[in-house]
């Protein structure tokens, strides 16, 4: 590090996790705490460094399957998970949550020692676990052979996450596992997420009266709303519920998206997700199941022609609501990190007081991922 002491920065636009403000220099100590400081109260000495661009806490990501050439499905191991966050830490997003999707039994069995093992590393949320108690019909790219009804293993595997204090989501669909378990998971500490699902909105409500919190990436692996079949698309859209949401304009039309958001009864209830794949900071194609995935024209297909995850980053799904889709920046910035560390009772990580430097982002004035706010310092 070039310097010792504390800086005063001042950033065009600060996000402090709920307002862009200019009111304030950003204070940055020598162990690397930020402090936000009001203009009014500085000092008429203090030596002011400016910058240029827009401060933010880094972007939280709650739906990660892999990043830099890693699918943490096939490498579900200490160092997969720090190759996948250092991927995704390079284009904005200092926060992760790994995500094993449906698999053998074993593969989740790793998936799991492994992020207790990681439960200390800075910018690892905890587990997601995608599957693999999901409807056959809505599977995706869920592989057909490992999808099954509720094994009590997973019961026990979110158990020991739980007794190691780590974070735990999991997406299951609600016809397929019944309320009364759904229930159980969530009073052992589990976040459950309903997706991959065919459920009608009567049974997604039932799930939710049954302390379901989220849905997972809404309108991708879920029937479509219709008038005399609403399905669990029009249950989360009229829920306060917490609702993922991929925003490469692939997954879900842009009209959709608008949609989705301006039909939410309660604000602050949708969260950005990448649904990131090994192409993200990576090489074009990879390999899931033993198939080939390839990038084409943005998107992921499999053999079938069919979409296998995303490649797109938070922060280009940032830029691209703010720019492309005209939405508020303000709403834009807490799908990415507030509202997210909300669902996972971790609001420190989006309140820019206290976290580290590692953990700001400096984004241009489009809002375009410019930098680690640590390389802004070591420049």
């Amino acid at each position: 590090m070039k310097r010792l002491d504390d800086i005063l920065l001042e950033p065009d636009l600060i996000f402090d996790g709920a307002e862009l403000r200019s009111d304030c220099f950003l204070s940055v100590s020598a162990h690397q705490k930020c402090q936000l400081i009001p203009k009014s109260q500085s000092s008429p000495s203090a030596k002011i460094t400016p910058l240029r661009g827009i401060v933010a806490p880094g972007f939280i990501d709650l739906q990660v399957n892999g990043g830099g050439g890693v699918l943490f499905n096939e490498t579900p191991d200490l160092k997969g998970i720090k190759r996948i966050l250092e991927a995704h830490r390079s284009l904005g997003t200092t926060a992760i949550m790994p995500t094993v999707i449906t698999d053998r039994p074993e593969v989740l069995e790793q998936a799991v020692e492994t992020a207790i093992a990681a439960k200390d590393e800075q910018g690892v949320l905890g587990l997601h676990i995608e599957g693999p108690h999901i409807s056959p019909e809505r599977r995706g790219t869920h592989a057909l052979s490992y999808v099954r009804p509720f094994d009590p293993a997973t019961l026990a595997h979110i158990k020991s996450l739980r007794d190691a204090d780590v974070t735990v989501m999991i997406t299951v669909a609600p016809e397929i596992v019944p309320a009364k378990t759904i229930a159980q998971m969530v009073e052992m500490g589990a976040i459950v997420s309903l997706g991959h699902s065919n459920a009608t909105a009567e049974i997604a409500k039932n799930a939710l009266e049954h302390g379901a919190q989220a849905f997972t990436h809404l309108h991708n692996a879920m029937p479509p709303m219709m008038n005399r079949a609403p399905g669990i698309v029009a249950a989360a859209l009229n829920s306060d519920s917490y609702t993922g949401l991929i925003g490469d304009g692939y997954h879900v039309d842009d009209e959709m998206i608008k949609l989705t958001l301006n039909a939410r009864p309660k604000a602050d209830r949708v969260f950005i997700v990448s649904d990131a794949m090994p192409t993200l900071a990576g090489p074009p194609e990879f390999t899931l199941y033993g198939q080939k995935v390839a990038l084409k024209d943005g998107r992921l297909l499999n053999s079938e022609g069919g979409l296998a995850g995303a490649h797109i980053s938070m922060s280009q799904t940032v830029q691209r609501f703010v720019n492309a889709l005209d939405i508020d920046p303000v709403p834009v910035l807490k799908m990415a990190s507030t509202v997210p560390a909300c669902l996972i009772e971790r609001t420190e990580l989006s309140e820019i007081e206290g976290l580290d430097a590692g953990q700001v982002i400096v984004l241009k004035e489009n809002f375009s991922f410019n930098q680690l706010l640590t390389e802004f310092l070591t420049a």
